[in-house]
């Protein structure tokens, strides 16, 4: 008699295949074709099912709808990267039609896979052959055929059938997708996603394998600990923030900078024809708004004693009030932000230009769209504007809009940092929502920017050997230089992204740099564009040394 699926046992899979995925996501990675540093497939999948392991390991003898319900909602959260939402959209998929069922028979999981796949095709705006949307479809298509030609066929030889159909189709996209053909390798999201099918199937036939699980590093803090802040750390008092109207043409806004920086620290003024937008870190705010009044009216004035603030986090963190419960702040002004940084200068930045709520990520540390989630619920607004900064993070976002329902989300998919920055200083609170969409969504588009950053691993790629720890520069996304001395990795990706008649760049510099590197890039950028106007940022930021961007 052939086995039925009920809510243990499928808990029991979907913990099995989180172990499988979780033992092999090293192999995963070393698919990932491009050999910089990333928030890597086999990482964001081993972390996406860890999130549904420990969600259905809470479940006390739950039925098959209760038991798929609680995985698709725990991977759903916890998804990250775009294999990880990729693969929470299949589960989605898959808990639509379980939850019909007490026991899911052997049609019932074939139907169950066949609708995993028309979700995540349904939320893929252009879905790529040769990855593992197409695994999937190809395993998916197969199981509902024979299901079709033995309606008595069980469950076990579902997942076997759509095990081997997979490889079949993990083993084409090699041939599929140009970047894989010349590496030589099949798609990893495809390899994880059947490494998961595997763990459930040991699941299924009561096989419970020894599995070799490395030790988890220590992963970055999402957040800061206030208590590791000692009170006299914090210089000034009060974070001051205000938009003066630029009445008066012919008054210097120089002279504003030096006495603002007099006074204080954390300074940021942005200023054009018609107002002058002030942030500094100060004990004597009376005087920050006097200087600002000189200029004209003040539009807007925020002022937050610091002290006060960090005291009550203190507080907050004894009381362990610190959870992962979902606390929705209460709209006190129209719009604000969510950013995605990594670097404690990045963040400031950030900060400096109005953003509310930063998420701790980037390259390497993707954010799960449930730590984007609890940042938009803490922003005080109606209108909340989400940066991602990364490409590997946009699709997580987008999966925190629907679950936000009582503010509205709007998600600006910015690529990279230089791209969220221009974003931010293109916004205009006067300005209506779908304005100030198209505004930050243009300010994106003209930025040039890019990176350099070191070769994880061994690699051919597009024709150009690369060996491991050497500097990359990639311009745009695309590669533009390898080289074993960073100035030659600078150099070039110079050439490459400045013009003669730039007018803004900015360089960041990251952990691993000094002011002294800054400054030789400065010099470098100064041959290639000598009128521009150079910006250096300490960003603090890991995984990348520089991260430039160019203007006009």
């Amino acid at each position: 008699m052939s086995k039925l699926i009920d809510g243990q046992l499928f808990c029991a899979m979907v913990i099995e295949g989180a172990l499988s995925i979780e033992e092999k996501k090293e192999e995963a990675n070393e698919l990932n074709v491009f050999p910089v540093p990333d928030g890597d497939t086999g990482t964001n999948m081993s972390l996406t099912m860890a999130s549904a392991k420990n969600e259905v390991s809470k479940l006390a003898e739950p039925d098959l709808p209760a038991a798929s319900a609680a995985t698709a909602s725990a991977l759903l959260r916890g998804a990250r990267g775009n294999s990880g939402v990729i693969l929470s959209l299949l589960f989605r998929g898959m808990s639509k039609q379980l939850k019909k069922c007490k026991t899911a028979k052997g049609q019932d999981l074939a139907l169950a896979l066949h609708e995993g796949v028309q979700a995540a095709y349904k939320a893929v705006m252009k879905p790529a052959e040769g990855t593992i949307l197409t695994v999937s479809r190809v395993a998916a298509q197969h199981v509902l055929e024979l299901c079709q030609s033995n309606p008595d066929i069980d469950c076990g030889e579902v997942l076997r059938a759509a095990i081997d159909k997979g490889h079949e189709a993990l083993a084409e996209t090699t041939h599929q997708n140009p970047v894989l053909e010349k590496a030589g390798v099949v798609d990893a999201g495809g390899f994880g996603f059947l490494t998961i099918l595997e763990g459930m199937y040991d699941a299924y036939n009561g096989i419970h394998k020894e599995r070799k699980i490395a030790a988890e590093p220590e992963h970055a803090k999402t957040g800061a600990t206030f208590s590791d802040i000692k009170d006299e750390d914090i210089t000034f008092t009060y974070c001051t923030e205000f938009i003066a109207e630029r009445r008066d043409k012919s008054r210097n806004v120089q002279r504003l900078r030096a006495f603002l920086d007099s006074i204080g620290d954390s300074l940021v003024v942005v200023d054009d024809d018609d107002i002058i937008k002030v942030h500094v870190h100060t004990d004597r705010p009376n005087e920050a708004l006097e200087a600002g009044l000189k200029f004209g009216q003040l539009l807007t004035v925020k002022i937050e004693n610091m002290r006060q603030q960090h005291s009550a986090k203190i507080v907050e963190e004894a009381a362990g009030l610190e959870s992962k419960e979902r606390k929705i702040a209460e709209p006190e002004k129209k719009y604000g932000f969510v950013s995605v940084a990594a670097g404690d200068g990045l963040v400031s930045v950030f900060k400096d230009l109005g953003v509310d709520e930063m998420v701790q990520g980037g390259q390497t540390m993707n954010p799960s769209t449930d730590d984007i989630l609890h940042a938009i619920d803490a922003v005080p607004a109606e209108i909340v504007f989400v940066l991602p900064n990364n490409k590997n993070i946009i699709m997580a976002a987008e999966q925190a809009v629907p679950l936000c329902e009582s503010k509205t989300v709007v998600i600006i998919p910015t690529k990279n940092i230089p791209q969220g920055i221009s974003a931010m200083l293109s916004f205009d609170e006067c300005a209506e929502l779908d304005e100030n969409r198209e505004a930050m969504l243009d300010a994106a588009a003209n930025v040039r920017s890019g990176q350099v950053t070191y070769a994880a691993r061994n690699s051919d790629f597009d024709g150009k050997k690369i060996r491991e720890g050497e500097y990359l520069s990639l311009f745009e996304s695309k590669l533009c230089a390898n080289s074993r001395k960073l100035d030659d990795a600078v150099k070039k990706l110079i050439r490459e992204m400045t013009r003669k008649d730039c007018s803004f760049i900015n360089i960041i510099y990251g952990a691993d740099m000094t002011e002294e590197d800054a400054a030789r890039v400065e010099k470098m950028a100064h041959k290639e564009a000598p009128d521009a106007e150079i910006t250096i940022i300490n960003g603090g930021q890991p995984v990348y040394y520089f991260i430039l961007s160019a203007e006009g």
